[in-house]
């Protein structure tokens, strides 16, 4: 029997990508998953549609992170569609893509980065805390940038490491209601919105070659993941980075 039958989620982020692929395996799992979008309508219908299809129960909201208003946006939304149910189970997932090296993005580029990455995720928690009854789960989407130099993604790394820090401050808060929180770092990912970018001749095989195992990942690779920190299996697990990039970068392989 499915694990989280009768529960509730919400992803943001969901009309796509890793998101996509967490909302659909949590809804294979039995929950309700509330499909946050912010621009995409076609892509986070096809979510919807792909869950339902399956025999799953999925809705979507539609709420641009990193302007004002946008949390209150996005929680008329899932309180609507919750229709006075709980929250069980907040996957942060939505963010903005690296913006280049030190002195490649403007400083309004910067500060959207930290806008959608940092601040949203921050009061989405905030605001998601009335509707968690305890034992909830919150999972926050990081990266293997964190724990890496890597000059191209500076400013996002410094986001994902802001995420880390507060997935566990927030744990260290929470655990008196039995609340986990945890973040999932992937590295290089391959899903079908991004698949141009590994299609540079040889960059799949490097990649592969410093993975420990020895090829790249899929959405649901770490989507897997995801599932297991919000099933009742993980409900001794808070205030962790689990690494989801298949042991990228772990050392020499030779």
């Amino acid at each position: 029997m499915p694990g989280l039958i009768d529960r509730t989620a919400l992803v943001t982020g969901a009309s796509r990508g890793i998101g996509q692929a967490v909302a659909v395996r949590l809804a294979a799992e039995g929950a309700l998953v509330v499909v946050h979008f912010g621009t995409d309508e076609n892509g986070a219908a096809a979510t919807v549609d792909r869950i339902v299809r399956a025999g799953g129960t999925a809705l979507a909201v539609r709420a641009e992170l990193g302007v004002d208003g946008d949390v209150e946006t996005l929680f008329a939304g899932v309180e609507a569609g919750l229709a006075g149910r709980p929250l069980d189970i907040l996957v942060n997932n939505a963010a903005a893509p690296p913006a280049g090296p030190l002195g490649g993005p403007t400083r309004a580029e910067f500060d959207r980065l930290f806008a959608v990455n940092v601040r949203a995720p921050y009061f989405i928690i905030e605001r998601a805390l009335p509707l968690l009854p305890d034992g909830g789960r919150v999972i926050s989407l990081s990266s293997v940038a964190t724990r890496m130099a890597n000059p191209a993604q500076t400013s996002f790394a410094m986001t994902k490491a802001a995420v880390e820090t507060m997935s566990r401050t927030l744990a260290n808060q929470l655990g008196a209601r039995g609340i986990t929180v945890n973040a999932v770092a992937p590295g290089a990912t391959r899903t079908a919105t991004n698949g141009a970018a590994f299609d540079v001749p040889g960059l799949p095989e490097r990649i592969a070659a410093a993975t420990a195992l020895d090829r790249l990942g899929g959405a649901d690779d770490v989507a897997e993941v995801v599932a297991f920190l919000a099933s009742d299996a993980a409900r001794w697990i808070t205030g962790q980075v689990i690494d989801a990039s298949g042991g990228l970068f772990l050392g020499p392989r030779g």
